[in-house]
């Protein structure tokens, strides 16, 4: 979902395994304006129309993200499918951003994100406006 952190996170993350989600959105097909590249299917000629991951400026944080993006932008949606089941563990091979090196990236990937990205940011398409971006659990929006 788009807006988590100023940026992007994980729909339903630590939603335990078979839990069906807000709303039952785990177990249902359906189109959100991103998806994980962890597990990302996509054609050949739309992968190069679109210019591929923008290795560039978004080294590790939010390629995914922005790419999925320019591929909605193109009119095609980004799809989740409920009945694939995989296991990804984030960030487990690299580590997470923690070291000042590592933080100083990941800030200015967000950044990056922000300015390509304000309007997805601020309203995600695919996210209740009344529902919270502070935490990934669907919970109504505070205040």
């Amino acid at each position: 979902m788009l807006g988590y952190g100023g940026g992007a996170g994980h729909a339903h993350k630590y939603f335990p395994r078979y839990h069906p989600g807000y709303l039952k959105r785990l177990v249902a097909t359906q189109n959100y304006s991103a998806v994980t590249a962890a597990c990302l299917l996509v054609k050949k000629t739309l992968f190069n129309e679109v210019g591929g991951l923008d290795e560039s400026n978004l080294k590790v944080a939010f390629n995914d993200v922005d790419f999925c993006l320019r591929v909605r932008e193109t009119g095609v949606h980004n799809l989740y499918c409920a009945e694939a089941e995989m296991f990804h563990y984030e960030s487990i091979s690299r580590g997470l951003d923690i070291s000042p090196e590592k933080a100083q990236r990941f800030k200015r990937e967000l950044d990056f994100l922000q300015q390509n990205w304000a309007g997805y940011i601020e309203y995600d398409p695919a996210y209740n406006p009344n529902l919270t971006l502070r935490r990934e659990n669907f919970s109504i929006r505070e205040g």
